[in-house]
């Protein structure tokens, strides 16, 4: 296998990477008339072509597409440039590798459809396709993509034609197939979903997905049911939903926003390229770009500045030691925790009162949320110096990668050290979208498995460098589970990573479902670690159906949410007795 299908398929393997959006549309919207050959601006306008890519990547962009997706004989042939076929596609190659400047981006040959019919006794000949689509791609290996993207193909026959004719060229090059779907059962020309797999694998793609033809909501029906038919990673690049003619212009109604959305749900599904087609945009890129970062970097840990000398790596504080709750977890007593979220205002004597009864009530910890649901509230560690000094009841602080970078955590972590503070639980966050202030910028340098990184370096006197700190931090590092995760091997090989990069005890999403949490239970035996499941009394069954439609992780079964209905005014007595 050559460096470079290594390279790529090793980065998907690990991680989610995000795609580019519309090269058509950004020409478009920047006053290029949609009756030109856009691929001609490879040669006429290369600063602009060179400009969009910037934008993409510059929006978060981890691939990008080069500007050659009507660049084959056939679509040339229309605009009399036929001839100049493969000084386009090297160009667009070139522009594409300016763009990046020596970045780490993927740049992938776009290759569109024939736009011709593939029939023996008219249109053009099977024997010709294959030459035009061996053509082009060799003249995009040549110029240096790191693989091809066969993108809208609509046709069985000629994705087949097209797949051949690049492992003819290039055995090695990485190959990302997709075809355009008209629902989730079938492509556009009407094969099903299955035979449309069977296409991509039989002929070599190694990545196979959907793309353009439909909107975000639509496709991700296409994803889930592809996943489920392949072993091969899966990407997904819908369209902002359907055009609109408005006043002579072209227009897509799916927003940026609706997009970071459906990323998460791209990545929940088991996507692992996740981009936009038509009508797609830089700020669809970049709205995206939170939830991949959020979601889909799982290998994303804290960087090491330089080479750790292990005399400067110190043996960690057994973890007894560190705090009553330690303790507590290490001789497997019964512990409870419950958890309070800081105000959103300056009143905190609901809170603090609270923590008061809880404290009477023989509650071992409370455990204080860092801006639930992307909303601002006040500093968990203000609340929790309150908690210890005031009310004299251990804390453990949430910890979001949400809102700061890896400077900001280490630093708020070596102040929450110096204030007393022991026990942490490391999450990702919600991405700010959900929240209420959704224009903020979600920062994710880390998600919850670096954060445990950063945390067990402090604890063996490292920096998030791996520079010695003269000095060491004795946390209990906490990780939060997800037991009706949608894709329950994904959460798992999460989990299964926090502990490898230092969680000590595991903190799940409330569950509702006896045998849901007896199958976790069984699950996670092999981790060898507390665990702490999560209950959340239902208030109402309008609070239920909240929490179910809502809020991330959530899900209340509908035998609950039934007896919630049932119980009307006395919902709280029920919540209670579930």
């Amino acid at each position: 296998m050559s460096e470079v299908k290594r390279a790529f398929l090793k980065a998907l393997e690990e991680e989610v990477l995000l795609c580019d959006g519309a090269m058509g549309t950004m020409l478009y919207l920047k006053g290029v008339f949609v009756n030109r050959c856009f691929d001609e601006l490879n040669l006429t306008e290369p600063r602009l072509i060179v400009d969009i890519h910037k934008e993409y990547i510059n929006a978060g962009a981890e691939v990008i597409e080069t500007n050659t997706f009507g660049s084959n004989r056939y679509k040339l042939e229309k605009f009399g440039l036929e001839q100049r076929a493969s000084e386009i596609n090297r160009l667009a190659v070139e522009h594409a590798r300016a763009a990046a400047g020596g970045r780490s981006i993927f740049v992938l040959g776009s290759v569109g459809p024939l736009g011709r019919p593939i029939v023996q006794d008219k249109g053009i000949t099977p024997v010709q396709a294959h030459d035009a689509f061996a053509d082009q791609v060799s003249v995009l290996v040549e110029a240096g993509v790191d693989g091809i993207i066969f993108e809208t193909i609509s046709h069985l026959g000629e994705m087949a034609i097209a797949l051949e004719a690049a492992r003819e060229v290039d055995p090695e090059i990485p190959i990302v197939g997709q075809f355009a779907f008209a629902d989730e059962n079938s492509i556009l020309a009407g094969a099903s979903m299955q035979e449309a797999v069977n296409v991509l694998e039989e002929k070599g793609a190694d990545v196979v997905g959907a793309n353009c033809a439909i909107g975000p909501r639509t496709i991700l029906d296409v994803i889930t049911r592809m996943v489920a038919l392949t072993d091969r990673p899966v990407s997904v690049m819908p369209n902002a939903g359907s055009p609109e003619y408005v006043d002579g212009r072209l227009f897509y109604f799916a927003t940026p926003d609706y997009f970071g959305v459906y990323a998460k749900r791209f990545i929940d599904a088991g996507a692992r390229l996740v981009g936009g087609c038509c009508g797609t945009t830089p700020e669809h890129t970049q709205s995206m770009a939170g939830a991949v970062r959020a979601l889909g970097k799982g290998e994303k840990v804290a960087v090491k500045a330089q080479p750790v000398e292990e005399e400067d790596r110190l043996e960690e504080v057994p973890m007894a030691e560190r705090s009553p709750l330690g303790r507590k977890l290490v001789e497997g007593e019964f512990v409870i925790s419950v958890e309070i979220d800081p105000p959103r205002g300056l009143g905190l004597d609901k809170v603090v009162e609270g923590a008061r009864a809880l404290r009477a009530a023989g509650v071992d910890v409370i455990n204080i949320a860092d801006g639930p649901r992307a909303t601002a509230r006040v500093n968990p560690q203000s609340i929790g110096l309150i908690f210890e000094r005031e009310v004299g009841i251990e804390t453990i602080l949430h910890t979001t990668c949400r809102d700061r970078n890896l400077l900001g955590l280490q630093s708020d972590m070596l102040g929450a050290y110096t204030n007393g503070f022991r026990n942490i639980l490391a999450v990702t966050g919600d991405p700010p979208l959900m929240g209420d202030y959704p224009s903020a910028t979600g920062v994710f340098d880390v998600d919850a498995i670096g954060l445990v990184t950063l945390l067990r370096n402090l604890n063996q006197g490292l920096d998030m460098g791996g520079r010695s700190m003269k000095g060491q931090t004795a946390f209990v590092i906490g990780v939060g589970a997800n037991p009706a995760a949608q894709n329950p091997e994904r959460e798992m090989d999460r989990l299964e990573r926090k502990i490898e990069y230092g969680a000590e005890y595991i903190m799940t999403q409330p569950i509702y479902d006896h045998e849901l949490l007896r199958r976790f239970l069984k699950s996670v035996e092999h981790l060898k670690r507390p665990v702490l499941p999560g209950i959340l009394p239902l208030a109402s069954y309008r609070n239920a159906e909240f929490l179910h439609n809502e809020v991330p992780g959530m899900t209340i079964p509908e035998a609950v949410q039934e007896r919630m209905y049932k119980a009307g005014d006395g919902g709280a007595a029920e919540g209670i007795a579930i």
